[in-house]
């Protein structure tokens, strides 16, 4: 079938998702009555998410697709702009992002974030054998199967992306042996399930506050290190030059640069000299992800960065460029959503939305609990399902001086995330029919 959108050149997609984020920010920043009654309840972080989602999913553009020429030969393609986002704009987001980071405010956040974090992992963890048990009462066919084709060992590759990454689905992949030819479909799910809370999870943001009351929330920490950020932006702030801009960017991009030769390096280290880290089917595998290490040394060097003179480009707006990066981000992601995926196979996308209903009531059960900020939940959440990509997006929709808090969860994800989806895939061949 051949499934070519509209736009098929990245140079032109990309020129729309700018169009787009150029619309949302007008928009959003009009004194017109309409946009600032619409922008009260819709935030612009997930306009600029769900606007490029619409445009893949009504044909206009696509993060992927098929063709089919004259003899019947399938050909696939794929943009190649997410790539370009994550592996580029990502870590230069991160760098300036944490160039005027408090380190010991954040520290100050205490344990809740924590928390939070390991409670989305736990909810995870046992969402998923809730899940089967429940919808088998209902369809045992929709989670059965045997052998390679058991929907238990395709839904294991799930357990490991929403705890850890890319990276721990793929060892799952590999640990359970599930039919590769199935696996499209467990991606779909992934994809929908995981976006659906994603949109639901900046539709909060907005209503942050409302939601902090209800949870009772402390949020004096977190406050406390924003006002500390803004005051010291305030304090430094000029009229940025052509030649801050320049310095600017060449501090994000060394840095970029830094973290891939580093990633790079890293990766083959262990992968040559750790048989557990060249094992796919071992927990360690992780560590073998070079995206793991360009994120983890992005972070960390603009950590290093911000206790020198550095740390005053954030007085020429070095966050709001890092902000720019993570809103192309954004539209890059929303990118790869298509709302019809949702009919390609409704059984699995109704286990997957149980499996992440358990996910949420558990975090906000928790929450409840220990009066934790939404922002703990939203970010907690976000560094099991969706790891590095999308927690520091969500973090910094906070606040940009909070998106270290996620690339630290996220990478704790990415540790976990092995270890955590076995578990539950046992859990779920215990309860499979």
């Amino acid at each position: 079938m051949d499934t070519t959108p509209f736009f098929t050149q990245d140079t032109i997609v990309f020129g729309i998702l700018m169009l787009t984020l150029g619309f949302v920010f007008f928009t959003s920043s009009s004194e017109n009555k309409f946009w600032k009654k619409f922008y009260k309840f819709i935030p612009a972080l997930l306009m600029a998410y769900m606007l490029p989602a619409f445009f893949t999913t009504t044909g206009i553009i696509s993060p992927e697709w098929q063709t089919v020429n004259e003899t019947g030969e399938i050909t696939k393609h794929s943009s190649q702009l997410y790539y370009v986002a994550s592996r580029f704009l990502l870590p230069a987001a991160l760098v300036l992002m944490t160039l005027s980071i408090d380190l010991k405010a954040v520290f100050n956040l205490g344990p809740k974030a924590l928390i939070m974090f390991l409670t989305g992992t736990a909810g995870i963890i046992i969402g998923g054998p809730i899940a089967i048990l429940l919808v088998s009462l209902v369809s045992p066919e929709t989670v059965g199967g045997a052998g390679p084709d058991a929907v238990w060992r395709g839904l294991a590759t799930l357990a490991g992306s929403w705890i850890g990454g890319g990276a721990n689905q793929a060892a799952m992949l590999e640990i359970y042996h599930f039919n590769t030819k199935n696996y499209a479909s467990f991606v779909i799910v992934d994809i929908v399930v995981a976006n659906i809370w994603m949109a639901i999870l900046l539709l909060g943001i907005g209503k942050s506050d409302k939601i902090d009351k209800w949870l009772k929330a402390d949020t004096s920490a977190i406050e406390t290190l924003k006002d500390k950020v803004s005051s010291y932006a305030s304090k430094i702030s000029r009229t940025p030059s052509l030649a801050d801009f320049m310095v600017i960017l060449g501090i994000a991009f060394v840095v970029v640069g830094a973290s891939h030769w580093g990633a790079n390096s890293m990766s083959n280290f262990l992968s040559t000299n750790f048989e557990s880290v060249r094992d796919k089917t071992s927990a360690m595998s992780s560590f073998g992800s070079q995206f793991f290490w360009m994120i983890t040394i992005a972070t960390a060097l603009g950590i290093l960065l911000s206790f020198t003179k550095l740390k005053q480009y954030e007085g020429a707006g070095a966050s709001k460029i890092g902000s720019v990066f993570i809103y192309i981000l954004v539209a890059t992601i929303g990118m790869k959503m298509d709302l019809t995926q949702i009919l390609d196979n409704p059984g699995l996308i109704v286990v997957g939305l149980i499996w992440m209903a358990f996910h949420v009531f558990l975090l906000i059960a928790m929450a409840k609990i220990i009066r934790a900020p939404y922002f703990f939940l939203a970010v907690g959440s976000k560094a099991n399902v969706g790891g590095a990509a999308s927690a520091p997006v969500v973090a910094a929709a906070f606040h940009p001086s909070l998106a270290t808090v996620g690339v630290l969860l996220a990478v704790f994800g990415y540790v976990v995330g092995t270890y955590g989806a076995m578990l539950t895939a046992e859990l779920m061949r215990i309860v499979a029919p």
